[in-house]
């Protein structure tokens, strides 16, 4: 099976997993929306808040998912494969946004602490933990490394750490009679929709800044080419992600001896192989050379 055949089909199931977790989210939003405002609980406000930032986060995923699906063109060579970056990081930005407005809203909350119905708090936020967990586990199982299927799945856990969250305050204060754990518990949840919305943002950068993937050493990939018994020297390497899956690679590869063309491609289709075999590496542009013709400075590329 080919690897286009593969990511095709993966991406299907992707989707599949996709409209479920959108379904199930865009349902319980209504719910938590209404209940928030009906027991006037900002912690179930929060993760309602939070759910919004889902359900645009699956929107955003399912339209990358279909764009992803788009063939190259003369205009766009590669196709949309960048286009999964880009749905991750719109999604780690409205994890940022999300957790800003639930920290300003529960400060001012500690300020004055309002009454919360904590029985509905309890009722609405259990029935959410459930829709929460269901959907972080089917995702979780198709995600594959797709940084856009990540995203999602980060929701979902952030959503589910919401409703623990939302859970523990209804509790707290059906138990206590006191009504600081509400904004407490929504601080906490901020706190970790946070965390998880910085670490996608600095990975989806990491990428559409074109560093070397993750997990992936260019000193090894280098030492693997040159080590080839055909392969006199290598300069000029760089290693990149086209997407979160696709790594891509070029470099000037210096081959130990003169030969016709035809053996040159044959060396080149080789090292092709061995750099898919060895690193996964789907994408390799090889600029073979007969003699070095690396300048003096070449240290500075």
């Amino acid at each position: 099976m080919s690897s286009g055949h593969s990511h095709g089909s993966e991406r299907a199931v992707q989707k599949r997993v996709l409209w479920i977790a959108l379904a199930l989210n865009g349902t319980f939003m209504v719910a938590e929306i209404v209940g928030g405002i009906a027991f006037n609980s900002l912690a179930l406000l929060a993760d309602a808040a939070h759910m919004v930032s889902d359900v645009a986060g699956l929107s955003i995923a399912l339209v990358v998912q279909s764009l992803m699906d788009r063939p190259a063109s003369a205009r766009h060579t590669f196709g949309f494969q960048r286009a999964e970056v880009l749905g991750a990081q719109a999604n780690a930005l409205t994890l940022l946004a999300a957790s800003g407005w639930i920290l300003l809203e529960a400060f001012r909350r500690l300020d004055s602490p309002e009454e919360v119905g904590a029985q509905g708090v309890l009722i609405v936020a259990g029935l959410g933990l459930a829709v929460n967990v269901g959907s972080a586990i089917v995702i979780a199982r198709a995600q594959g490394s797709s940084l856009n299927m990540r995203g999602a799945f980060l929701h979902m856990v952030g959503d589910a750490a919401g409703s623990v969250g939302a859970i523990a305050a209804g509790a707290g204060m059906l138990v206590w009679g006191v009504r600081w754990p509400d904004p407490v518990a929504s601080i906490a949840i901020a706190g970790l929709v946070l965390w998880s919305g910085w670490h996608l943002l600095r990975e989806t950068t990491h990428v559409l800044l074109e560093g070397t993937p993750r997990g992936m050493s260019v000193v090894d990939v280098e030492r693997e080419l040159a080590n080839d018994p055909g392969v006199d020297s290598v300069h000029h390497l760089h290693l990149w992600n086209l997407a979160s899956d696709v790594p891509a690679l070029s470099a000037h590869v210096v081959v130990s001896e003169e030969g016709s063309l035809h053996e040159a491609q044959l060396e080149g289709d080789r090292l092709r192989l061995l750099l898919h075999d060895r690193f996964g590496i789907e994408h390799a542009t090889l600029e073979l050379e007969c003699h070095s013709c690396e300048p003096a400075n070449a240290s500075a590329h």
